[in-house]
């Protein structure tokens, strides 16, 4: 398992269009991948459920993934978040 923080930096947060971006990137790896704020977690390869979680600009939240492929997973959605998806 292996997992890291983000604070996002997104005016708009992870929702609609780029939310869509992080599940699609999500969705090319193999390992489970979760994405949880404060005491909520949420399939990371789930539109919905990213959604659900409402996560606004400011908000830090932990990428938590688990499988052959988990750090490359992580360190690419975290790379997403930070330098594309920040404004």
């Amino acid at each position: 398992m292996y997992s890291k923080e983000i604070t996002i930096s997104n005016p708009v947060g992870l929702r609609a269009r780029p939310a869509t971006f992080f599940i699609q990137k999500a969705n090319e790896f193999k390992s489970s991948i979760w994405i949880e704020k404060e005491e909520r977690r949420a399939n990371a390869k789930s539109l919905l459920g990213v959604l659900s979680l409402g996560i606004s600009e400011g908000s830090v939240i932990t990428l938590v993934a688990d499988g052959a492929d988990e750090t490359d997973a992580i360190d690419a959605l975290a790379k997403l978040i930070i330098e594309e998806l920040k404004d």
